[in-house]
Order: C-alpha cells, then structure tokens, then sequence
C-alpha cells in the first residue's frame, strides 16, 4: 500500500513540467527550497484551519493547506527529475532535498496537532513519520538501496494528508471524541512506527 510504486508513472507525467523549469533556468535547489515553503504554509493553514486553543475554527483553511500539501508533493517529484534531466543530481543535493523534506513533514504535522489541540498525538504521529523516514536512508547508509516501501511511504503520507484536509474543510464534525485530523495523526503514530519496524526487519534480515 504506497504510492511510491507509482513513481515511474509519475515522472513521465513531470516530462512538460521538467521541460518547462529547464527553459526557465529554474534549479532543483529552488524547486526544493519552494516545496518547503509551501509545506510550511500548509501546517500554518492547518494550525489556523483548526483553531488551535482558541477553538475560534475556520474550514476554509483547510482547503488552502490541501493544495498547498499537492504543490509540495509535486515539486518534491520534479526537483529529483529536473535534477536528472539537467545533469546536477549530487549528493549535496539529495542531502538538502532530505532535509528540507523531514522538516517539511514536521511543520504540517506540527500544525495539523497544534490545530485540533492533540499534542501528545503529535508527538506520537511526528515521530513515527520521522522514524519511517530515518530507517529509509539508513539501510542506505549501511549499504543496501534506499528503502521507499513499507505500509506507509511519503507519497501515501502527503495523500492522506491532503485528502483529510479536504474532508474537514467538507465536513468538520468528530468521531469518537476526535476531528478526521485527529485520527490521522493516529494514524500516522500507529502506522508511522509500525511501517518503521517493517523498514528495520527487512534491512536487518539482508544484513544478516
């Protein structure tokens, strides 16, 4: 179950998209560097979507942090194929692209918790994304190829994400004392960290 097997898909739906930023002189590091600001206007749009301890609500923002989230996600997939058309993909690269891709994950988690007042959900939901991530490039490190798959990969995250957001832009209303945002994160602290125990056995086991 992860969008990530849809990649090679993806990137020829990238090709006018590629072709486009290579006229224009734009560089991967800009397309990278822009996707983080629109995830960052994501957890904002979040945080004020759910209106954090004030409970003073506004559902359009949601629908704004929705298609922020689809424009973060897509320039995530064009930054690596615009990298690969011009020739630049570099470990500097690939080492900013990461960065700035875990910090995108947590200032939109940060804001979906901060938003609907669930703290502690979170914190549980953030660390699993980010554990999710860590065991992707550390089987890298280790010498295997990096690792994309598992129960919940990013591609899945941001769609879940997305989707989420628009629901509670639709319909705001709670399920067993939590939003469709809190049982997301949830989600993502149940799955994150599951999908980062999947991650470990299965490089552990090529280890061995």
């Amino acid at each position: 179950m992860t969008l990530d097997r849809l990649r090679p898909l993806a990137d020829r739906a990238l090709t006018p998209f590629v072709s486009a930023s290579s006229r224009l002189g734009v560089t991967p590091n800009v397309v990278s560097v822009i996707a983080f600001v629109l995830a960052a206007g994501a957890g904002g749009a979040f945080y004020l979507g759910g209106g954090g301890r004030v409970g003073a609500t506004d559902p359009i923002w949601y629908l704004v942090g929705a298609l922020f989230v689809f424009l973060n996600g897509w320039l995530d997939l064009l930054d690596g194929a615009l990298a690969r058309r011009l020739g630049t993909d570099s470990r500097a690269g690939d080492l900013l692209d990461h960065v700035l891709d875990r910090y995108a994950d947590i200032v939109m988690i940060v804001g979906l918790a901060a938003g609907v007042d669930r703290y502690p959900l979170g914190l549980a939901a953030v660390t699993g994304v980010l554990m999710t991530s860590y065991l992707g490039t550390q089987s890298q490190a280790v010498g295997l190829d990096r690792v994309y798959g598992g129960l919940l990969g990013r591609a899945d995250r941001l769609a879940l994400i997305g989707v989420i957001a628009l629901y509670s832009f639709v319909i705001p209303s709670e399920l067993y004392g939590l939003t469709a945002v809190g049982w997301l994160l949830a989600v993502f602290a149940v799955v994150g960290h599951l999908t980062a125990l999947q991650r470990f056995v299965g490089a552990f086991r090529a280890l061995s």
